[in-house]
């Protein structure tokens, strides 16, 4: 009788210690497209997650992906709860994802635009010179970096696929089409018009030159999975909003600030995507 007694006591104090510790916060991952390299990714987002966090009082935790493939399927699969991808991927991965907010940079505002790039010795003077030519581009699913590119020879009456002979860079970084385009591995390049200056240091001064600028597009979409709390999300967009200017996150992302946004700016690149 005294050990069924010792038992109940032990078990019914196991059990309020056990209902006493405080549940783990979850961890929201927060993750951006990488179009740039990893060091300069996890400089952009730490200072991001860490503001979330202290301003919203969940655990945010930065992650990095290592191409705009996996990053993805990240979203698609709910690894990542909180994104800050480009229009084109916000596009495809839209039923996994709400924007919340769209990011304001430079003259452009709530929006920008690609460039293309060549050698000054390369004979390529205009859009209509790219015909036939090897271009580098960011990637398939590169806004700047393709997609502006492409509505623009569409309209000059090039098909990029078929008129061109298009390579994707290595990593889907703006950096490697430049210097492609630097050293003349290829003929002409695609990139955003914001990243025209991140490689400087591995080229020679000089040796790229901006072709044309083309179509704009709506700005990068700030994003969180779409079976978030209400609560959750509304936290952090009116942490993101709040974001001051000068500050150090917005300095940390080369932005201006961030917007209210609407999904239905994004359906142009529905359209053009077939989604």
């Amino acid at each position: 009788m005294k050990k069924i007694i010792t038992f109940l006591i032990v078990s019914v104090f196991t059990s309020a210690f056990t209902l006493s510790v405080p549940v783990r916060a979850e961890d929201y991952k927060l993750s951006m497209l990488p179009r740039y390299f990893p060091k300069r990714i996890r400089s952009m987002i730490d200072p991001l997650a860490g503001y979330l966090s202290q301003k919203t009082g969940l655990a945010i935790k930065p992650v990095l992906t290592k191409d705009f493939t996996e990053y993805e399927n990240s979203i698609k699969s709910g690894d990542i709860a909180i994104g800050y991808q480009n229009p084109l991927v916000y596009a495809k991965v839209s039923k996994a994802h709400e924007v919340l907010a769209m990011a304001i940079k430079g003259a452009g505002g709530d929006k920008f635009r690609g460039i293309v790039i060549a050698r000054p010795d390369s004979g390529i003077e205009s859009i209509r010179d790219l015909r036939h030519k090897k271009i580098m581009i960011v990637g398939k699913t590169s806004a700047g970096g393709f997609l502006s590119q492409k509505i623009t020879l569409s309209e000059n009456g090039i098909n990029t696929e078929r008129d061109c002979d298009i390579e994707e860079a290595s990593d889907n970084k703006q950096e490697n089409v430049i210097i492609s385009v630097s050293i003349g591995d290829v003929d002409a390049g695609f990139i955003r018009e914001s990243a025209l200056h991140v490689a400087d240091k591995y080229i020679q001064p000089g040796s790229i030159m901006v072709v044309s600028n083309c179509a704009w597009l709506p700005n990068w979409a700030f994003s969180v999975n779409r079976n978030l709390p209400d609560e959750v999300k509304n936290k952090i967009k009116n942490a993101v909003l709040q974001l001051k200017k000068e500050g150090p996150v917005l300095k940390a992302m080369s932005l201006d600030g961030f917007r209210p946004a609407n999904d239905s700016r994004y359906d142009i690149l529905r359209k053009l995507i077939g989604s």
